[in-house]
Order: C-alpha cells, then structure tokens, then sequence
C-alpha cells in the first residue's frame, strides 16, 4: 500500500502484525486468544475475590488486586485490536489510537516493573519485621506504594507518547508490529531520532535497574532471615509466600530487559513480536494462575465463593 511522501504527521499507521494466514499462524492466533480470555478471566476473578473476602484484605492483596488490574488494562491495550486487525484484514491505526496505546503500554509497564519491585519489600517486611508489620505496612503506607507506583508509570508514558507523536512521520507507515510499539515506531520518523533513542534506554536501564535493585536487596535480606528460622514449618511458609513473587518478577523482567537491554544491533523485529506476545498476553494470564493456585488463601476463598453459591442454587 503505497503513501506518499507529502502525507501530514496526523495521517494512521498500518500494523503489519504478527500473524499471517497460514494453518500454522491460524493455530497461533487461537492460542494467544485462548491465553488472553484466560488472563482477562483470571485478573477479573482475582480482583473479584480480594474485594469480597475479608480474610484477603491485607497489604499483599491489595498490591495483587493492584497488578492484576495493571495486567487487565495491560491486555485489552493491544490484544483486541490486534484481533480485530487480523480478523477483519484491516491493519490500519489512527495517529491517537497509536499515541493511546503507546501511552498505555509504556504507563503499565512501567507501573507494574515498580509495583513487583515494591512487593518485595512487602514480603522483606513481612517475614523480617512480622511484630512490626501492620505499623510498617499500614494503610498509608500501602496506598503510598500503589499510588506512586501508578504515578510513575503515568508520568512516564505521558513523556514518551507526547514525544513520540510529535516526530514527523513519512513514507510508507507500516509498523513491523503488531501494536504501536515504541522503537518499531520511531523507525518510520523522518527525523533523526537517535538522541531520543539513548535517552530512552538509559531510562529503560533505570526503571529496569531501580525495581530490580529493590527485589535483590530485599530477597537478599529476606534468605538471610530465612536461614536464622529454628523451624523448618515457618521456613517453609515463607518461602512458598516469596515463590510466587519470584516466578511473576522472573516472568516480567527476563522478557523486559531481553527486548529493551539488548545492543541495537542484535535486535530483529520477529524476535521483539515473540517476546511482545510473552509479556503483553502471557505474563497477565501468568499472574492470577501462579498466585492462586500457589496460594491457600486465594484458593480458599474461591472455594468458600463456590460452596455459598451452590448452596444459593439447592435453595
């Protein structure tokens, strides 16, 4: 689809995807629908019984309820629309849905990134301080965390969709993505974009680095208290509480540093679409699953949820 040159900033994209219409990418395409009402049922259920149990109302729920609601609006960003585009064959964006989604994407996961990195001091607290934690983790204190942790994302992908969409955009406007993409965008600007680009990874190293350097710390910490427990029971509880954590921060960062850490030169677009699809669809549906069914209490609340409205039903 040939556009000219002479086309203003304003005019869509069109977004290549990542699926064809092979048997194969058909299969594909299924399965990454699957995994997206999986995480969109997951999350939703998730959030559900967090507010309705009582006995789910402590600091490390809240901060679930908090990053399955990131990981729902993290979902229904791009997914849709990348379903839609492959279904009805239009591929095209507008210029606002594109800054909309590149704004999101950005806001999310840099919010969640803090939030799983402020967890772990949750669980450091928690396991270290446990006397002290309803003073340590008070409602202040928790709203505080969510807060900033939202705030910063906010910030954040505010800053880089207004500069991203005030590049001057020409030629043929066809995103090797499946969603508005930050640096798959940048590669269509008729400007040179290189310093934006350096800044962007140095502030990629430092919302990667800062969360992380947090977790190391606290989990540091955390084995250290580990190791002086006397009861190999109380041993255990602990580090199945942090297990979950570990394996979601494992799941997030591993796919965030391999696609915004690596030198430019190693860097394929087929390669960056894969990852995408991990942590933009798997990650979310990921989360609910590894924190419930590692979880007693979550388990038990859905079963206490299960039990009441069978009884509802017998009446």
């Amino acid at each position: 689809m040939e556009i000219g040159l002479n086309q203003s900033s304003t005019d869509g994209f069109i977004l290549l995807g990542i699926f064809s219409h092979s048997q194969t990418d058909l299969v594909l395409f299924s399965a990454v629908m699957v995994v997206f009402t999986v995480a969109l049922c997951g999350n939703v259920l998730l959030i559900f019984l967090i507010y309705v149990d009582p006995r789910l109302h402590t600091p490390m729920y809240f901060f679930l309820s908090q990053l399955s609601l990131m990981d729902l609006v993290l979902v229904c960003t791009n997914v849709p629309k990348m379903a839609a585009s492959f279904l009805s064959g239009r591929k095209s964006i507008s210029f606002v849905g594109c800054g909309i989604q590149i704004g999101l994407f950005v806001c999310l996961v840099g919010s969640e990134g803090l939030l799983l990195g402020l967890m772990a001091y949750d669980r450091y607290v928690a396991i270290s301080h446990p006397l002290h934690y309803p003073i340590l983790m008070s409602q202040r204190v928790c709203l505080q965390i969510v807060g900033s942790s939202w705030a910063f994302g906010i910030i954040d992908g505010l800053i880089q969709m207004v500069v991203v969409m005030t590049f001057p955009y020409c030629g043929l406007r066809e995103v090797d993505h499946f969603f508005c993409e930050m640096l798959s965008l940048l590669k269509l600007a008729c400007k040179d974009t290189s310093i934006f680009e350096n800044v962007i990874f140095a502030c990629c190293i430092f919302m990667l680095l800062l969360p992380f350097s947090i977790i190391v710390a606290s989990y540091a910490r955390i084995l250290g208290a580990v190791l002086h427990m006397r009861s190999a029971q109380a041993r255990k509880k602990a580090l199945a509480t942090c297990s979950s954590h570990l394996t979601a921060v494992s799941l997030f960062y591993g796919a965030a540093m391999f696609i915004y850490l690596r030198p430019r030169r190693y860097r394929a677009p087929s390669h960056d679409k894969v990852v995408s699809v991990f942590y933009t669809v798997l990650t979310p549906m990921l989360n609910p699953l590894i924190y419930s069914l590692r979880n007693q209490e979550v388990m038990g609340a859905l079963r206490k949820g299960l039990d009441r409205r069978r009884i509802v039903n017998h009446h």
